[in-house]
């Protein structure tokens, strides 16, 4: 206990040290709100992001590093019925308890700290104090109903109560899961204000932060539950339960490896948005705080590499010294007072003003208003590959996917078994597809020109898919990744989980995946989803986010390798893709046609002084539609086409092997039956001879 009493003191102390030192409750001149405000609010935000750290933290923790039960494994002296069920029969570990306790009480916190932050946010804006005055409530009503930073609050509270209520409640891996990413998506809404949400890219500023708060969760929130789970890890006294903590730290250390580089490069990124000449780096406040926060996370970087590159090693070795674990958990506390003072910076930089201005000017235009940037210049072929947009989350996602999966690769080939070069090579395309798809012209063009956008959207749905697809990227994970013993998910057990699961069974059904991937373009395209797309920076990343699942559960079930539930004979799947190039023809032609202009509000107001007028350009984006989406489909018709043939060929060949071992036996009986039935046939015929018949 006086290691998780210090540990909590040191991140509260640096805490309130950096809140101290930033003036991140210094007096207004103007407006004032009163010292409650003045201070309360940097303190709940600090609390805020403290408390969702845990809960994130404490849930990464419970599904995918701590094993659940007392089995075999962890448990000496007692071992589990082999035909129990992992999840039933056996006591929960103690250290899972233990996290899912405080991720429960931490969710608590995160919810009564967000209504604090909603309630002296607008005592803040409104310059001044709280009040019991009917209109001060009528107000703080308006203000969490009406206007965006109000709403942003009000749906961090929904989700921080439903997480809360669920950690109380759910016990199961698969519900601790969803809870888990629930408790992520808690993080968009305070991505989508402040200064992101109106920064020149601001889109960029959203995704950057988006990532930067992703990875400062799972970083800090992970180093507060080891900190809590520290008398837990090598058991209770009585001896009764295994050292865990050698295992723990080393799952935890490859965590927390790649949310340092998310979280420093992403920190980087937002800062270089915001802060753009040296000058204001290092001239104003506000690129001090930048500095400072950056100093921090190097010194928490150095200190990780500690970690794994001398703590865990001694750790792993039979009869580690006590000295070993004395500086392990020195290290966490050093960690915990450095995170402490970083958090302390955030909440100075969020209640600072950037040197960028973060408001619209009066003479903006409309379609500044409408996308959040100015229109680019006219389309040529040579800006086909000159004008991009960097899409830092996309980019994310395919930085992420390449380095994981050469490392997967490396590790089978060093382990002496092989992995052939093309379906790497198919999978680095793929990624390369996707950057260019969601951050090159297709992307920026499709903004302002519906024909873009169809380029863009068929490229998605269709194009990158296929590349990934022939990647195989599940069947590496399944061979890099080792399994786990002892009653723990990692990647690998969550992955066949997925697999198994009656949801994948339902959305990789061949008849499910074709009416999905045809039957979604229709209900986006002619619903208020498409404008909702264009207008708004989720709806845009979700549309993303859809097709481009919606086109490799489609591929996948066609030609995939990757394991899958169900997959369909060769000649429904040639029907399915039959059915789908007639859709996608019906589709184009049906746009190309059409007289009305489809989210009208958006392409129609966008001020284009340049290419065809929106209308004829819808008409262009429905023959795109058309051939885009045919080409692809006829490719994948002929892989379809060649796997059959060489099932086919595999099928003769081991008939073929199966006759060689065993001297065509098979033929042999076959030959016999027919002589003896041409046998019979023939004493049946000297017989009917013999009666006169």
């Amino acid at each position: 206990m006086p290691w998780q009493l210090a540990g909590l003191a040191a991140l509260f102390l640096g805490l309130a040290a950096a809140l101290v030192f930033s003036g991140a409750a210094a007096v207004r001149s103007v407006a004032d709100p009163g010292a409650l405000v003045r201070w309360g609010l940097p303190i709940s935000k600090a609390v805020h992001n403290v408390s969702l750290a845990t809960v994130v933290g404490g849930l990464i923790f419970a599904v995918g590093i701590l094993p659940k039960s007392l089995n075999a494994k962890n448990l000496n002296g007692r071992v589990r019925d082999r035909d129990t069920p992992r999840d039933s029969g056996a006591p929960e570990h103690p250290a899972f308890t233990r996290v899912l306790a405080v991720a429960a009480v931490a969710g608590a916190v995160w919810t009564l700290s967000a209504i604090a932050v909603l309630v002296l946010t607008y005592a803040d804006v409104a310059g001044q104090g709280l009040s019991g005055d009917p209109a001060f409530t009528q107000a703080l009503v308006y203000f969490m109903t009406d206007i965006e930073t109000g709403r942003a609050w009000l749906a961090v509270i929904i989700i921080a109560a439903v997480v809360t209520t669920a950690l109380f409640g759910v016990r199961s891996l698969g519900g601790l899961f969803l809870t888990l990413i629930l408790a992520l998506i808690g993080l968009v809404p305070t991505a989508l204000i402040g200064h992101s949400s109106s920064s020149s890219d601001h889109e960029g500023a959203i995704n950057s932060l988006g990532l930067h708060l992703v990875g400062v969760s799972t970083w800090v929130g992970g180093i507060i539950i080891l900190a809590l789970l520290s008398g837990m890890l090598t058991g209770p006294k009585a001896g009764a339960v295994t050292d865990i903590t050698e295992p723990t730290l080393r799952r935890f250390s490859t965590l927390a490896g790649f949310a340092f580089v998310l979280v420093f490069a992403s920190g980087i990124i937002n800062a270089s948005i915001r802060v753009t000449n040296w000058s204001d780096l290092f001239g104003s406040a506000y690129g001090q705080l930048i500095l400072a926060k950056t100093a921090a996370a190097v010194v928490l970087g150095g200190i990780g590499f500690m970690h794994r590159q001398w703590v865990i090693p001694q750790l792993g070795r039979k009869g580690s010294t006590m000295s070993s674990r004395r500086v392990l958990w020195q290290l966490v506390l050093a960690e915990l007072l450095v995170m402490g003072a970083t958090s302390g910076i955030a909440v100075a930089l969020g209640r600072s003003a950037p040197p960028q201005p973060t408001e619209l000017t009066p003479n903006a235009s409309p379609a500044f208003i409408l996308s959040g940037y100015e229109l680019p210049p006219e389309l040529t072929a040579e800006r086909w590959l000159t004008e991009w947009r960097p899409d830092w989350l996309w980019i994310g996602v395919a930085l992420f996917g390449l380095v994981t999966y050469l490392l997967g690769v490396a590790k089978v080939r060093r382990r002496g078994d092989s992995w052939p070069w093309f379906r790497s090579l198919n999978w680095v395309i793929g990624l390369v597809v996707l950057t260019y798809i969601t951050s090159g012209p297709p992307s920026v063009y499709g903004r302002v020109l519906f024909s873009a956008h169809m380029v863009d959207h068929m490229a998605l749905t269709m194009v990158a898919p296929i590349f990934l697809v022939l990647g195989a990227p599940v069947t590496l994970a399944l061979r890099a990744l080792p399994a786990r013993g002892d009653g723990s998910r990692g990647t690998r057990e969550w992955l066949l989980v997925f697999v198994h699961s009656k949801f994948s069974q339902v959305v990789t059904h061949p008849l499910f995946a074709a009416a999905n991937f045809a039957g979604s373009i229709v209900l986006f395209y002619y619903s208020d989803l498409f404008g909702f797309a264009m207008r708004e920076h989720v709806g845009h990343e979700l549309m993303n986010l859809h097709f481009l699942l919606t086109g490799y559960i489609f591929v996948l079930s066609m030609i995939g390798t990757d394991p899958l539930p169900r997959r369909a004979p060769y000649p429904m799947r040639l029907l399915l893709l039959l059915a789908t190039m007639g859709f996608h023809a019906f589709f184009g032609v049906s746009i190309m046609g059409g007289t009305g202009l489809l989210a009208a509000d958006y392409f129609g107001n966008l001020g284009r002084a340049w290419g065809p007028s929106a209308l004829v350009d819808q008409q262009t984006g429905g023959a795109v539609a058309w051939g885009i989406g045919e080409v692809p489909t006829l490719l994948v018709a002929i892989g379809v086409a060649i796997m059959w043939s060489r099932s086919d060929q595999r099928e003769t060949r081991r008939v073929d092997r199966a006759a060689d071992r065993n001297n065509d036996a098979d033929l042999t009986a076959y030959n016999d039956m027919f002589a003896k039935l041409a046998e019979r046939d023939a004493k049946l015929a000297d017989r009917n001879k013999l009666e006169g018949r």
